[in-house]
């Protein structure tokens, strides 16, 4: 998988690692039991604290997109979410569209995103 980070960004480089691991799983890049790249292997790779790497793999357990088997690493779940799981994105989606149409956005523009959301893939930020 390949990764690009942009370290003048306003987004902190945790975020950018979790949103492009998210994207890729999105898109299909990643599957279900492909395995991430080592925390110190991606730590290395970009000149970070491995501290960082781990907090961008945690925010992707936590989403329940990866799971963590100790020293087998980290490998991408399997893409069935659960009811707690529906009822959270759910809000969070409904938070988002509540945010957007707050700020200007009208409901033809919201319907706008979500039909180019459904026709590929966007990237996050």
């Amino acid at each position: 998988m390949f990764i690009t980070l942009e370290p003048d960004s306003e987004v902190p480089l945790y975020q950018q690692i979790h949103d492009r691991i998210l994207e890729a799983i999105a898109s299909g890049e990643l599957k279900e039991g492909d395995k991430l790249d080592p925390v110190r292997r991606v730590a290395a790779e970009f000149g970070i604290n491995p501290a960082t790497v781990k907090k961008a793999y945690d925010a992707l357990q936590a989403d329940g997109v990866i799971e963590t088997r100790g020293r087998s690493g980290s490998v991408i779940k399997k893409r069935v979410p659960t009811p707690q799981q529906r009822a959270r994105l759910a809000s969070d989606a409904l938070r988002l569209a509540t945010k957007a149409r707050a700020q200007g956005l009208s409901d033809a523009d919201i319907e706008a995103i979500l039909a180019t959301i459904k026709k590929g893939f966007v990237r996050c930020s």
